[in-house]
């Protein structure tokens, strides 16, 4: 069970989380959310999930994957807090789990209760807005915890700025 937001409490803020990848469109949902945040009085949480490797074989290779996949995430979410450092003067929350992204999303809501708005960016591909929208704004959509705002990835800056 879900446990309820806590954000509009005294005490507490805002937070706008984003689900941070290598997507292009990645930035997109960075922006808006650290703008919504700014002008808002909230804040941002960046999660990166780390999916672990189905080669457990070994157990130095396996801890070896491991540290990479880490250092990746590490490297992955230093540029995309700097990148709302930048835009906003916002200092995100960084958090890294391990396990599949869409159950580790709904772990990190439960766990915080500040989390009221889950931002994601929608990809301009032909293959579709990307595999978590997909997921998300499917059928879990109707009883997903908190509203998802979705973004689209075409937008620039100016308009962004103009809508958040």
């Amino acid at each position: 069970m879900i446990a309820k937001r806590k954000s509009t409490a005294e005490g507490h803020r805002r937070k706008f989380l984003v689900v941070v990848d290598e997507s292009p469109e990645c930035s997109r949902a960075l922006l808006f959310a650290g703008r919504r945040a700014l002008h808002t009085g909230g804040a941002v949480v960046l999660l990166y999930v780390i999916v672990p490797s189905e080669f457990t074989q070994w157990v130095g290779v396996e801890n070896i994957m491991r540290a990479e996949a880490t250092e990746e995430a590490e490297k992955a979410l230093g540029k995309a807090a700097d990148f709302v450092r930048d835009k906003t003067m916002i200092e995100p929350q960084v958090v890294i789990r391990e396990g599949q992204p869409s159950e580790e999303l709904l772990k990190l809501i439960e766990d915080d209760e500040d989390i009221a708005i889950l931002v994601l960016a929608v990809s301009t591909e032909k293959e579709g807005p990307g595999p978590l929208v997909t997921a998300l704004a499917g059928k879990a959509a109707g009883t997903f915890p908190v509203p998802i705002t979705l973004v689209p990835g075409h937008l620039d800056d100016d308009t962004i700025a103009a809508i958040a």
